[in-house]
């Protein structure tokens, strides 16, 4: 057995993912990404402009769109399987999605 295989198939599922994303965040929307920033992400992140504060470790949102290589289809790809830091949110394609694109609308304000 060789590990080419192996990696092809690796690469072909993330390819996969990816494009399932993408896909998903062409019908994203922003006004339910607000809702699930706020009711998960306000916590440790400034999700909105009338937020009074958060948490000085967790960069706001507005930052995160700032940052080197931003894009909504890896920040989407990013939520649905979050950093440690982050709590287990189980968000679906289409919540991340969401999610994503209400992070990209507060960097075009800029």
């Amino acid at each position: 057995m060789t590990v080419r295989p192996l990696r092809v198939a690796l690469y072909a599922g993330a390819t996969c993912a990816a494009i399932a994303v993408a896909v998903t965040s062409a019908w994203a929307d922003p006004d339910d990404g607000e809702r699930l920033a706020r009711r998960w992400c306000a916590t440790c992140h400034v999700v909105a402009a009338d937020q009074q504060r958060a948490s000085a470790d967790a960069p706001p949102f507005a930052a995160i769109t700032r940052m080197p290589g931003f894009s909504v289809e890896k920040l989407a790809f990013f939520l649905l399987e979050p950093h440690p830091k982050m709590p287990s949110m189980g968000l679906s394609r289409r919540e991340a999605a969401d999610l994503a694109d209400y992070i990209a609308k507060l960097g075009q304000g800029r």
